[in-house]
């Protein structure tokens, strides 16, 4: 089993400026979360133009279609063109494309619900810790309702540090 490699692969998506949100517990974790978690989960821009540059970084991480009994399938445009998951293997880690998450939302729907996190000298848009927990607490997934306690305390001790700033400017 490969150990994720989080950063190369933030990094190369990032240096195909590939326009994605990152989302699942990694957006999280940097956040401030403190979860696990083993692939990386993004939401992907779903234009041809994007579509291309991010085939242009797949390419670079090897990757293919994780859970296909031997067979090696490579994303296509196709595949990266729908709503649709695409959970892949590369040389970093699992990588799971995301074309749309819960109740349908695209990558145009999240970006009002998304920040830019500094990342290696880097802007990384990751979906905001509060939408986060909006959509694992509408979740019938035992693994995501077991996270949000966890995420909801982070949640409001974030808020507490930003009001204690705020009352401290003023």
């Amino acid at each position: 089993m490969i150990q994720t490699d989080f950063r190369q692969i933030l990094r190369t998506l990032l240096d195909h400026d590939v326009n994605f949100i990152l989302v699942g517990a990694l957006s999280a974790v940097l956040q401030g979360a403190p979860v696990m978690t083993v692939d990386v989960d993004i939401v992907h821009q779903r234009t041809d133009k994007n579509i291309d540059a991010l085939l242009d970084a797949l390419a670079k991480f090897d990757a293919y279609f994780r859970g296909h009994s031997g067979k090696r399938l490579e994303p296509t445009k196709g595949h990266l063109a729908s709503a649709g998951h695409q959970l892949l293997t590369t040389n970093f880690g699992p990588l799971d494309l995301l074309g749309a998450i819960e109740e349908g939302l695209t990558y145009e729907q999240l970006l009002a619900d998304s920040i830019d996190v500094a990342f290696d000298g880097q802007s990384l848009r990751v979906l905001s810790l509060a939408k986060y927990v909006e959509l694992k607490e509408g979740s019938e997934r035992p693994k995501d309702r077991a996270r949000v306690p966890m995420l909801r305390e982070t949640l409001q001790i974030q808020q507490n540090i930003g009001q204690s700033l705020e009352d401290e400017n003023d």
